[in-house]
Formats: structure tokens, sequence, C-alpha cells
């Protein structure tokens, strides 16, 4: 959905790493940045590129480029080279805007013709990143240098412009989500249902602890943006610092995702005491499947705060719960809410009774837009239900209870068929993290020749704590199923996560299936 800032700015501000900005200042801001997309070329319906860390500035191009008629796309600035090109050539953006220590990756992939505006690193920005705060390169305009030059737009398009957001790769290349310009009338539908389901008042104070360059917390904030939210961002998710915001901001609403509430649980009691958080008033997650003894921990240190959602960028959020709902159906992800509906289908696309596992289908609400993939209609075509017009898949497995609410096993992809049986990692993972002195934990399939699949197991665990590959057995073992015992435990320093949370369980996979033909 495209950037929308409210008309009338009022006391709340956006922030970050001590920056601050008031609403008069960011609406000036942005219509500079029209002025001055417009002058390099930039028009309706054309693209811009934003590779920056969570700043003000992020947002502000954001919404520049929406009162052109423009569509700036939010670029995962981990990506590596050839990510890195894919989205710049694919998106077709024509003006990249990067931060000066990530200059010299965007231009060894830069397409020809596109310009470069560089932002500057501010100085709370680097610290809170561990980053030496870079000089400027010199070989392109700054953007604050930049924006001072220009004119506030004086007449923003009549047309709201068409979103892309791409997903991380966590399964391969990116792809780019495109999709379709939102009638006024149906934004606003949404920026109601915004407020009712996230639990916010028009002016409240949220925190917005992820990347900008996810869907979800990229739709948050140009939500909060038309809601005139007081809106923090994080620049990078930690735990204390987490909490001494919500103190210091007396923050009202929240949205995250399960492996934060992991790191949050992990602080020791006295950290987590020693910060007032009772101005929470909804803890909203989505993303992942969240383990049920993680959720319930949460419900106990915050109260009947949490608010779950699912959904993906191509559908937005279709069901929903709150802690009275998920704990009367613990592990449900909540049951269609408004004008969204869910079905699970089975391998003949019919219809599966309550307590059936199939695969999910969703339908959107009706204030979502349409969505394609940019260069890739026949994978948008895929998604589709057989005889379900307007519902879609995105790749989950899981079933409805007879109340309607909807229960995840795992993603398709990640499902395992060992002998036969097919085994949902998602659930022993759940049960590994319940292990004390595991950290994180990720489980997948591996070759094998008797069974075709085993479960591999690969763990990070706390510092100074060492754990045996039995012991890890034998706790799954208590717990679940034989055959859901993990065959190879590994441990890792670190597991490859990004800021988000987002596992690339992809990276710890592909080395054990390469060269098997018709795995990668």
């Amino acid at each position: 959905m495209e950037a929308v800032v409210p008309s009338d700015a009022g006391a709340p501000a956006i922030r970050c790493a001590g920056q601050e900005r008031g609403y008069p200042a960011f609406l000036e801001r942005a219509a500079r940045i029209a002025t001055g997309l417009r002058a390099a070329g930039v028009g309706p319906g054309d693209r811009i590129a934003v590779v920056l860390r969570n700043e003000p500035a992020h947002l502000e191009i954001t919404a520049g480029a929406a009162l052109l008629g423009a569509c700036a796309v939010p670029v995962n600035w981990h990506f590596k080279q050839d990510e890195l090109r894919h989205v710049l050539t694919d998106s077709g953006s024509k003006v990249v805007f990067a931060h000066t220590d990530l200059i010299e990756a965007v231009g060894a992939v830069l397409p020809e013709g596109v310009r470069i505006v560089e932002a500057a690193v501010p100085a709370g920005l680097a610290a809170a990143c561990g980053l030496a705060a870079p000089p400027p390169t010199g070989a392109h305009p700054l953007l604050d240098d930049w924006l001072a030059g220009w004119e506030p737009l004086a007449q923003p398009a009549a047309e709201r412009p068409p979103t892309v957001i791409y997903s991380s790769g966590t399964t391969g290349r990116p792809k780019g989500v495109l999709r379709e310009p939102v009638p006024a009338d149906r934004l606003a539908s949404a920026v109601e249902r915004f407020l009712e389901y996230f639990a916010v008042a028009p002016g409240g104070r949220t925190l917005i602890p992820a990347p900008l360059y996810h869907a979800s917390p990229s739709q948050h904030a140009v939500l909060a943006l038309a809601a005139g939210l007081d809106i923090t961002l994080m620049p990078r998710f930690d735990a204390e610092e987490f909490l001494r915001l919500i103190e210091h901001h007396r923050i009202e609403q929240v949205q995250v995702v399960p492996t934060m509430f992991v790191r949050l649980l992990r602080l020791p009691k006295e950290v987590r005491e020693r910060y007032d958080l009772s101005s929470l008033t909804s803890v909203v997650h989505a993303a992942a499947p969240c383990p049920p003894h993680i959720k319930h921990a949460m419900i106990d240190w915050l109260g009947p705060v949490l608010r779950e959602y699912y959904g993906g960028s191509e559908t937005g959020a279709v069901t929903w719960c709150d802690s009275a709902e998920w704990l009367a159906h613990p592990g449900t992800v909540g049951r269609a809410s408004g004008t969204g509906a869910v079905e699970v289908l089975g391998p003949d696309g019919r219809p599966l009774p309550a307590g059936t596992t199939g695969d999910i289908y969703l339908k959107p609400a009706d204030e979502w837009p349409q969505f394609t993939y940019l260069g890739d209609p026949d994978k948008r075509a895929a998604m589709e239900a057989p005889g379900l017009p307007g519902y879609v898949t995105i790749g989950d497995i899981g079933h409805l209870d007879e109340d309607g609410f909807l229960y995840l096993s795992d993603r398709r992809h990640d499902m395992v068929i060992s002998g036969g049986v097919n085994i949902y990692p998602a659930e022993i993972e759940g049960a590994l993290l319940a292990l004390d002195g595991v950290r994180d934990a990720a489980v997948f399939g591996i070759p094998d020749e008797e069974f075709g699949e085993v479960l591999a197991a690969h763990l990070e665990t706390e510092a100074g704590v060492h754990l045996g590959a039995a012991a890890v057995r034998a706790h799954v073992a208590e717990r679940l199923a034989g055959y859901k015992v993990p065959r190879a435990v590994v441990f890792e320093q670190r597991l490859p996560r990004d800021e988000s949370g987002k596992l690339f369980k992809r990276r710890l996979r592909d080395p054990y299936w390469a060269g098997r033909d018709g795995t990668i």
C-alpha cells in the first residue's frame, strides 16, 4: 500500500537513534524530495529504490515518491551483489537512495542510467549499528543538501501509485510483489482496520523494531503515518533497548516477530522487571509460528495485550486473534476477520473437514490490493485455488478447528517426508526452544538412502552452555514421537537470521543436498 501522510500535523513525531522529526518538518522534506525526483525524471508509476537502514529519511523518501504517484521500493541492505543487482534491475528503479557505507555495493551493480542520492549515516544510527560513521564519498549529491535545493511540490499527483515489496530471498532469488493502486475509499478502510485490530488510537504511540525493507514493518509504518501516530523506529533490534524505549516514550503499540519474544525472555528477570511497560495496550506479532510455551510466557509477563495475525506480503492480514481467543484455542493464528476468508484444501482442491491438515488458501480482505509478481505472472496464477475465485496460497500447511480458528503446521517447502511420513519441522523447533540453554533452532530434512529424508537440527546455544547431541535427542524423544527426533545435531555459533528474525534455512540445508539432481 502506498505511503500516505496525515494532512493535519500535530505533536506526534517520527524518531530514530537521536533523530526526531515533527510532522510539519517531515511533510516539508517529503514534498521537497518529490520535486527533486520529478526533476530527475521520475513520474507517476515509476519506481525508485531505497537502500537505507531504519531512520526518518527512509519514510520521507517513501512519502515523497508517493506525492508524485511513484513507488519507493525498500531494498534489503544486507543483500549480496547478485541479489542487489537483481532487485535494482528487476524493479526498474530510476533513482537509488543509499547510505554512504552502502554506496560502493550499490555502485558495483547499478544499472546504466540510474542516479544515486547518498544519505550520510547519522552518528546515532552509526553507533546503534556498530559502525564508524563513514565520510561522504563525494561522488553523489548528499540527501540533505539535495532536497534543500528544491521547493516543496505544490500539487501532488492525482493517481495513487502501485507498490512493490521484495521477499528476503530465504528460498531463492528475491521476488517482487507488485500491488495495484488502492482507491481512496479503500485506503480509508484500511486505516480504520489498522487502528481497530492493532488497538491504537489516532495520535497514539507506536514502536517499529524491525527493518523497513520487510513487508510487515513497512506496511505498519505506512499505516501509522496515515493515522498520524507518534512513531519510534529502532535501527536494529536489541532486547533491553526495546524495553527502554517502551518505558521512555510510553509506547502503546508494537509489532514484533516471535524471535524477538525469545530474545526478550532470555533477558535476566531483574532486567525485565527494571522497566515500566504498563503503557502497552497492544503487542502484535506475525511472520512466523510462535511456540506455545513462548506465547504463554509473554502473556504471563505482559498480560492479555498480545494479538496475532496471519497473512503474507501478497494478502495482508487475513486472520486475527487476541490473547483471550488464543488462550481458548492454544496454538491458533486466529480466524478470518472482516471480509477475509480461509479454506484448507486437500490434494483434489476440495475443502477439508475441521481438524484435517492441508494447504491453506486465503481470500484477502476487500480493502487489500490485487497483486502479481514482477516478471512472473505464471507464479501468480499458480497460487490460485481451482474453483475458489479470489483465494491464493502463500505456501503454508495447516488446519481449521470446529470454531474456524486456523493452526499452522509449517511451510509446504519445509515439510519433510521421511519414510512416507509427513513431518513438520516447526513443531520440533518449538520443542527444542524449550530446552534450557538453546537460544535458537533450525530443523530440516537431509538426504537418507533408506528413508529418503531424515531430520537435522542446527542449534545455537547460550554463551557458556555445552549441550551434547544425545541430550538434545533425549529432550525431543520425551516430548514427541520417535520419528521426529533429529538424526543429525549440529551446534552453530549463530544461525543465519536477518534483523527481523527471518531464518535463512536454505543456507543450512543446501550443502547437504548439493549435487543431488532436482534438489537445488
